[in-house]
């Protein structure tokens, strides 16, 4: 009995730690793309490249350049998710029963924000803040799949100090350290008891800092063109936490640490004015998701490996095209789509990342209010298409032993954000026109 107890608790630690949903996190994995509502609003074509004003940054460094003076941007995010478990035959008879997962999507708001300050003709310094990974999703307590996830939430917090240096009219340069807090809370079921409807949780907390960087290229080469490659460097985190299980198994329960290295991110851009009112971008990310492989959790207290999380996510690629138009002097409307070739499929789907391939189909517009002041808003559909099936047991990498679940899955998210940008002052010292034409 107690090495069947052990087994069961150990189950949960590999099923538990930092595993995640497309839940307030819809940019492949759990990681969050909507840093920016300029940018959104052409489904992020073009982000590394400018297109999301100050807040490219975020993409690309270096187009901190594009920006004189002294400007702020701040934006506000809401990611509506809509996503279900669904079990089909195949699923352990006795949880079966129990049905699926309902809605497990929660609602979550995302700020972000950037600023930046020229300091002369040739340099800048300026700040991005945001969160780059998170989740939050909330199955029901009891349902067929309860052993596998009841609660996932990731929260993250990023603060990216930058410098640009304006080499020449053509080239700019720029990088940062990358400041990142990262912090979960996941629950799930754990089978020590007949009653089915009255399981226990086992939990596991933990949190850390670490830190990384980021580095990016701008070229113009001549007026309304430019091209832009930015690279957001893999973060380690040491996280250290505890793992809680309750009686009569509490003995297990321990303090744990997880060694965790978040995806290099590898963004390119190309924004083109084809005539003083108009500019279409495209854009391409990659995302190395590849490199979280699988995670060992190790008990502080004998040093060794208690489990692993097999993670195994493959890299992610994401492709868009969007375009801007100067409705008139004051209004500026956008739309853009794009496809993302997600890191999760058949192979390593989990109830707390039930993730496929997706569209972003968005839309969006700025409204500038006076010279000063402009305002922003986004809208993005998102819809995951191709495989959707998702199986955990015997044979599978994540197996609670002898509880298989075998599951449809499907999902879909709205997005809406809003935000603004002001400019407190012009320019420290005169500088070349902007290479690309913009009314703000």
């Amino acid at each position: 009995m107690r090495t069947t107890m052990r087994g069961a608790a150990l189950a949960g630690i590999s099923v538990a730690v930092l595993t995640s949903t497309a839940g307030g996190a819809f940019a492949g994995a759990f990681g969050i793309r909507e840093q920016s509502t300029l940018a959104q609003g052409e489904a992020f074509a073009g982000a590394a490249s400018g297109s999301g004003g100050v807040s490219s940054m975020f993409w690309n460094p270096a187009t901190i350049t594009m920006n004189p003076g002294w400007v702020s941007e701040q934006n506000l995010s809401f990611i509506n998710l809509s996503s279900k478990i669904t079990p089909t035959e195949g699923t352990n008879p006795a949880f079966a029963g129990l049905g699926g997962s309902g809605d497990i999507g929660q609602g979550a708001v995302i700020p972000a924000g950037a600023t930046s300050y020229q300091l002369s003709d040739r340099l800048w310094i300026g700040i991005q803040t945001g969160a780059p990974f998170g989740l939050v999703t909330k199955p029901r307590d009891n349902w067929a799949g309860e052993v596998y996830g009841r609660s996932s939430r990731i929260f993250s917090l990023s603060f990216n100090p930058i410098v640009g240096f304006k080499v020449n009219e053509w080239l700019s340069i720029a990088a940062g350290p990358n400041i990142e807090y990262f912090r979960l809370t996941l629950r799930q079921a754990l089978p020590i008891s007949p009653n089915l409807l009255n399981l226990p949780n086992a939990s596991l907390k933990g949190e850390s800092w670490g830190v990384g960087f980021t580095a990016g290229v701008l070229i113009t080469p001549w007026t309304g063109t430019a091209l832009g490659i930015g690279y957001r460097s893999s973060v380690h985190h040491d996280i250290e936490g505890a793992f809680a299980l309750p009686a009569p198994v509490s003995f297990l329960s321990q303090q744990v640490t997880a060694n965790l290295n978040t995806p290099e991110k590898l963004s390119v851009g190309l924004t083109q004015a084809v005539s003083p009112v108009a500019r279409m971008s495209l854009g391409f990310e990659w995302d190395n998701w590849s490199r979280l492989g699988t995670v060992g959790i190790v008990g502080r207290t004998t040093g060794g490996i208690a489990t692993t999380l097999p993670l195994n996510y493959k890299d992610g690629y994401t492709y868009s095209v969007g375009g801007e138009y100067d409705w008139s002097p004051a209004l500026t409307v956008r739309a853009g789509v794009a496809y993302e070739q997600s890191p999760i499929d058949f192979s390593n789907r989990s109830v707390r990342l039930p993730d496929s391939d997706r569209f972003n189909v968005s839309v969006g517009g700025s409204y500038r209010w006076n010279e000063k002041l402009t305002l922003n808003i986004a809208y993005s559909h998102l819809f995951l298409v191709g495989d959707s099936k998702l199986l955990a047991g015997p044979g599978r990498d994540y197996n609670v032993p002898g509880i298989a679940l075998a599951a449809d899955t499907s999902g879909s998210a709205d997005i809406v954000s809003v935000g603004f940008r002001y400019v407190f002052g012009a320019p420290a010292a005169p500088i070349a026109p902007a290479p690309l034409v913009r009314k703000f």
